[in-house]
């Protein structure tokens, strides 16, 4: 039977594969897909973190950023719930087509880029409540 630790590590090591795979992603510009990976990275560390505050070992089976982290005991601040707010979008990509084509435009070089940076701030800031 899995321990909360279990769970927790489960969650991690996944997120750093998703982290990798969107590093890849990005180098072979595949930016928006770049993108969607990185969302999936911050939503496992998310999860991590939930099953770290809450009895239950199994997070909520949603992909809202914001939604899983307000179900815990960290405190999250205007810039990073801004930041959260805007990594949602990229959890649709490949669920919508619609929604695909109007985000994929958006997704250059650099925008991609931008997105990264901030992903990983938060990455590391999620990873700090994970100490």
């Amino acid at each position: 039977m899995m321990t909360k630790e279990d769970y927790i590590s489960f969650w991690k090591e996944s997120s750093a594969m998703d982290w990798s795979s969107s590093e890849d992603l990005f180098i072979t510009k595949h930016y928006l897909q770049s993108l969607f990976f990185a969302h999936l990275a911050l939503e496992k560390l998310c999860k991590a973190i939930w099953v770290k505050y809450n009895a239950n070992d199994h997070p909520p089976r949603i992909h809202n950023l914001v939604y899983i982290l307000k179900q815990t005991e960290i405190e999250i601040n205007d810039n990073q719930l801004d930041a959260l707010i805007l990594l949602n979008d990229f959890q649709l990509e490949g669920r919508y087509p619609d929604y695909k084509l109007k985000i994929y435009k958006m997704c250059d070089e650099e925008t991609t880029q931008k997105f990264l940076i901030m992903a990983n701030e938060i990455k590391l800031w999620l990873l700090s409540n994970l100490q």
